[in-house]
Parts: C-alpha cells; sequence; structure tokens
C-alpha cells in the first residue's frame, strides 16, 4: 500500500570501521560494529522512530516530528561517545576512531512496503556527504519544526550545493555538547590554550582573502556558490569547510578524494578523509593530493591575530603583510 506523509527522514553513518577491521581481526571488529549500529538503532525507536534499513555501517530512518529525528541524532552520538570511551578505557585505542555522521531533512515522502522514497530522502542521503566527524546537519524544514530552546543548539552553516538538487540546501550544524574525549587534537597533540584568533587568510594564486569569525563558515569548492571558490575541476564543489569551533578554526573535509594540511612549510602531512583538524599557526591545504604536488591546487592559510603584526611567508615569494 502507498502512503504519502509527511516526515522527518536520518540517515546514519559509522566512519571509523576500517581501522578496527585492522586492529581487532575481522570476527571482534564485526561485533563492535554491529554493536555501535545495533545502539544507534535502538536511539531510533527510544525517540519515536522507525528502522527502514540498515546500510553497511549505517541506518535509513523516519520520524513523524523534527523533535524526534533529532532526539535520535542526540542519543546517537552520546552512544557512540560512550562506547569509544569504552574502547579507550579497555585499551582499544582503533576505537578512538569511530565517529557518527547524520543528516537529516523533513518532507513528503512516499512509503511503499516499509520503504521511503521523496526529496526528503534524496537530500538526507545526499547532505551526510557533507557532515564532519560526530556532526549532525539538519535543513531549514526540520530546524523550522523545533521548539526555539533546541533551535539555539543549530547554527547556520549558509546554503550548500547538494549533489543532484538544482537549488542549494539551507544547512544547519547542531553545536557539540561538551565532549568527554576533549576538544579537537592536532597533529602536535592536544591544542594549545592561547587567546583567540580573530580571523584565517586564505591564498590561492590571485585570491587572498581575509575573513573574520562572523563570515564563517567558509566552503572551499569550485561551486560558483562556494564561500572561497576555486575554479579548479580537480575539485569537487563542495570540497571543505572550515569552521569556528569555541576557540579555534577548524577544516573538515567533504570531499570523495580528501583534503591534506601541511602545518608550516615543513611539517608533517596530515591527512583528512571524510575528518576534521584544528587549524593553527600557518601552513597549505591540498585539495584532492598533497599541498606541493603539482596535481593539487594548493591554498595556504594563516590564522590571525590583529594585535599581532609579524608577518608571515605563505606561498613563494615576498613576505605577506597582514592588513
Amino acid at each position: 500500500m502507498t502512503d504519502l506523509r509527511d516526515r522527518t527522514v536520518l540517515f546514519a553513518d559509522l566512519r571509523g570501521s576500517t581501522g578496527l577491521y585492522e586492529a581487532l581481526g575481522n570476527a571482534a571488529a564485526s561485533s563492535a560494529i554491529t554493536q555501535a549500529i545495533s545502539q544507534v538503532g535502538e536511539s531510533v525507536t527510544e525517540a519515536g522512530g522507525i528502522v527502514i534499513k540498515t546500510l553497511g555501517d549505517g541506518l535509513m530512518a523516519a520520524f513523524d516530528t523534527p523533535r524526534d529525528g533529532v532526539r535520535a541524532a542526540q542519543r546517537m552520538q552520546d552512544q557512540i561517545e560512550r562506547l569509544v570511551l569504552r574502547g579507550q578505557q579497555q585499551g582499544q585505542p582503533a576505537m578512538l576512531a569511530l565517529r557518527l555522521q547524520i543528516a537529516l531533512a523533513r518532507g513528503e515522502v512516499v512509503e511503499v512496503g516499509g520503504d521511503c522514497f521523496g526529496d526528503a530522502v534524496n537530500v538526507a542521503a545526499r547532505l551526510i556527504d557533507h557532515a564532519g566527524d560526530s556532526e549532525t546537519l539538519i535543513t531549514a524544514e526540520v530546524l523550522t519544526g523545533l521548539h526555539h530552546t533546541l533551535k539555539a543548539r543549530f547554527r547556520s552553516l549558509d546554503r550548500i550545493p547538494v549533489r543532484g538538487r538544482a537549488e542549494p540546501v539551507h544547512v544547519y550544524r547542531m553545536d557539540l555538547a561538551h565532549s568527554q574525549l576533549g576538544d579537537a587534537a592536532t597533529q602536535f597533540g592536544e591544542p594549545m590554550a592561547s587567546t583567540e584568533p580573530d580571523g584565517i587568510r586564505l591564498v590561492w594564486r590571485d585570491l587572498d582573502r581575509v575573513f573574520d569569525l562572523a563570515a564563517l563558515p567558509i566552503v572551499l569548492g569550485r561551486s560558483v556558490q562556494a564561500t572561497y571558490c576555486i575554479t579548479d575541476a580537480r575539485v569537487s564543489r563542495s570540497h571543505a569547510r572550515i569552521d569556528w569551533q569555541g576557540s579555534s578554526f577548524s577544516l573538515t573535509d567533504l570531499s570523495y578524494n580528501g583534503t591534506y594540511v601541511r602545518f608550516g612549510p615543513s611539517g608533517e602531512l596530515l591527512s583528512l578523509k571524510r575528518g576534521s583538524c584544528t587549524l593553527h599557526g600557518a601552513g597549505a591545504i591540498g585539495l584532492g593530493s598533497p599541498p606541493g604536488d603539482d596535481q593539487s591546487p594548493t591554498v595556504h592559510f594563516e590564522i590571525l591575530r590583529f594585535a599581532d603584526t609579524v608577518p608571515q611567508v605563505l606561498h613563494h615569494g615576498a613576505p605577506k603583510t597582514r592588513s
């Protein structure tokens, strides 16, 4: 029987399972991942939703109201965080790589034989490609159905191009509550306490721009709708995103080919595959391949504190001074 109804559709995807198989072996890793997805599914039913189907390391679910969907997403993130903490306490460092990406959209869907079809399903399925580790993204239609106290937990990422849709989608990200896992670590360990920066400078070829905190988030990509447009065919339409995470800048890879970061002129290379890192100092971001590779469009960045007037060298040539 076919049924038309407004539904809030949720997609969840568990990241980091590949490393788990390498570290624990097939049997133990499969058991851990099955347990994680089972707990994620329990969060759906506890919030009044229905699991439509499981999808490898993730699932699709539907809810009557936006509130129920968001409540389930919160529970899912909490469940995975607790699972990671247990792994840490039991001396299983591979568990630390587990992260959950969640996306929700709302609209009219067609329900046939226990499955759902429609624009909201398509948007949620594509929107999850834009979610970073431990992130929950929702559309404006989901936000509209939330109580104002819950709306306050979301911050606009502006309109983001979504594959398969002619018009960009207005997306909001749930602010992370204080995590027992602590702040995002850089390649040098935990971020050092310091005064908050005032902005970030990005340089690609002659495109030299400074963004203050009010201008964030910054989407780097080939799309003309990207905040920082890089007109190179090797760059994804929405390749990476820079956000303000409380007291620091965070870079999240949104692409299929990955994003690479090198801090300083000769620092260790950091590879992001749908992951995030904290940006500090100055360095280079390679879109699709490591910075310095002839095949990689490279964006040089500098974290700015306007009280500091020491010039930074962002690329070959004369030092750049801050304006």
